[in-house]
């Protein structure tokens, strides 16, 4: 075939050859249907990719199966025709324009070649690497001109991918509120974004190549080499400044306190690394004022819990004087009085020892407060046994609005139970419990069941309270104040008379199965 003619400038392919082939049969007035064709025709046709051969004058004289398959067409839709006006180009009037043209620069000696959009069958669009090459015989006479193109679609589809990408990484590499850059092996800047270069007080350009290390002050330096060595050995996406502060050095010797990240991109030209950069002066400064500002508050409540526990030990300390000078049930009331007072003094004093203001735990607190109750209404006498059960496997917290009011219901029950549970010198117990409800508890009243939740109790095994009591209707002044106090801790106060009495205070279980203690 070679000895007769060959394409200028056309590469030596399995369908460069397959189009001669075509020429060569036209040429010789052999048609396709002859002999059944010859082997790189049937190839040919069953291979996707585009191959014609036309006249000089542009005119189509052979063409494989592909190309029409895929358009929908026939060779009757084609032959004859002027390739620019075969419907593989006709949707588009510029393309039809550059087809002509491409035909008569190929007629004249000239290769071109180019992608462009053929329609498809169903007026769908295909992206074609297309060639249009001249045939020469022996005397350098174009005799036929070889089209050809394979479908690229995939190709274009991932390029317009990988430029949507492109194009969205260098908007968000742009359009960055923090610095941005991309440093290559040799720990040079190769990319910057405006916020990087205003951060240090460069231009883009002038920033773009610089050392990463003249941008990190001379005390950090060898610090920073030794951290990019090991970033390098073993590139990972990583936060600088997790445990040490990190300070970058601007263009005017100032330094500024900064968080480094730092993300790994490997490319054909070696390990790249994207680092983001954070100027935090800003939030450092803040945080340093936050941190002054809990510290004066946290010393003001110090303060404020220490005056009052003061206040009210000078409170209880008057009471007890003028109990001594009053008589019977006068100073009876006195001492139920210095009792609350010990009660919330108590309290303040364990806040202001432990400096947490935000909950107190209740366990130490009530254990003080027992001892403190038996010191104050039994003495030394071993008449009654006091104790405190708290649960020792986590700590049993409630916030200062709820215990001042739980530890004054805990103060009436005992207080109550010392004075009236164990007459004629009756000896028996009384005990104080925290816990986790596993049951509902039931209130005698109405039989309505509690869901589970933390409670606190207050039993004895005296003599219990009178069956007809009514606390709504009690006339003593610290039953009166119980249901008062259980709706300000935010429980449900319970009854129970069997063996003694035992008075339960139960907090309901939140939504998340957490309670309010």
């Amino acid at each position: 075939m070679s000895g007769e003619a060959s394409p200028a400038a056309w590469p030596a392919s399995a369908v460069s050859l397959a189009a001669l082939e075509l020429a060569l049969e036209h040429r010789h007035g052999q048609g396709p249907g002859q002999d059944g064709g010859s082997p790189l025709r049937r190839v040919l046709d069953n291979l996707f990719v585009f191959v014609g051969v036309l006249l000089p004058d542009g005119r189509v004289i052979e063409t494989n199966r592909a190309p029409l398959e895929a358009g929908g067409l026939t060779k009757d839709d084609v032959i004859g025709q002027p390739f620019w006006q075969t419907p593989w180009w006709t949707h588009d009037p510029l393309l039809v324009h550059w087809m002509a043209d491409a035909v008569a620069r190929v007629a004249a000696g000239d290769t071109v070649r180019r992608d462009v959009v053929a329609r498809m069958a169903g007026d769908s669009r295909m992206d074609v690497d297309f060639m249009l090459a001249p045939l020469v015989d022996d005397q350098g006479t174009i005799t036929h001109l070889i089209a050809s193109g394979m479908d690229i679609s995939a190709r274009r589809d991932s390029e317009r991918a990988l430029a949507r990408s492109e194009d969205r990484f260098r908007r968000a590499f742009e359009g960055a509120s923090i610095g941005m850059g991309l440093v290559d092996a040799q720990g040079r800047l190769v990319l910057v974004n405006e916020s990087m270069a205003r951060m240090f007080g460069y231009t883009q350009d002038e920033l773009t190549g610089l050392a990463v290390h003249e941008l990190v002050p001379p005390g950090y330096r060898s610090a920073h080499h030794q951290r990019l060595h090991d970033f390098m050995r073993q590139p990972t996406l990583r936060y600088m400044a997790q445990r040490q502060e990190l300070f970058a050095l601007r263009r005017d010797g100032s330094q500024f306190a900064v968080e480094i990240g730092l993300n790994p991109m490997p490319d054909s030209q070696g390990q790249q690394v994207l680092i983001t950069i954070n100027d935090v002066t800003e939030r450092r400064a803040a945080q340093e004022q936050i941190e002054r500002a809990l510290q004066d508050k946290t010393a003001l409540l110090n303060e404020v819990h220490h005056r009052v526990k003061n206040n009210l030990q000078v409170v209880s300390s008057l009471l007890s004087l003028q109990a001594r000078h009053a008589d019977g049930q006068v100073q009876e009331a006195l001492r139920d009085s210095q009792s609350r007072v010990h009660s919330m003094a108590l309290m303040h004093q364990l806040l202001y020892e432990r400096g947490d203001f935000s909950a107190l735990d209740m366990g130490p607190y009530l254990r003080q407060l027992v001892h403190l109750l038996r010191h104050t209404f039994m003495g030394a006498s071993e008449q009654i046994q006091l104790a405190v059960e708290v649960p020792s496997a986590h700590p049993w917290r409630m916030d200062l609005s709820h215990a001042i009011p739980c530890g004054l219901v805990v103060t009436e029950l005992v207080t109550n139970a010392i004075k009236h549970a164990f007459p004629d010198g009756r000896q028996g117990s009384i005990s104080v419990r925290l816990g986790g409800c596993t049951q509902g508890v039931v209130d005698g009243s109405d039989a309505t069941p509690q869901p589970p939740g933390p409670w606190l109790e207050v039993a004895d095994d005296g003599v219990g309270l009178p069956a007809d009591l009514d606390l709504s209707g009690a006339r003593s002044l610290g039953f009166q104040l119980l249901p008062l106090l259980a709706d300000q801790c935010g429980a449900r106060l319970t009854l129970e008379r069997a063996h003694g009495t035992c008075a339960r205070l139960c907090w309901p279980v939140e939504p998340q199965g957490e309670s309010h203690v």
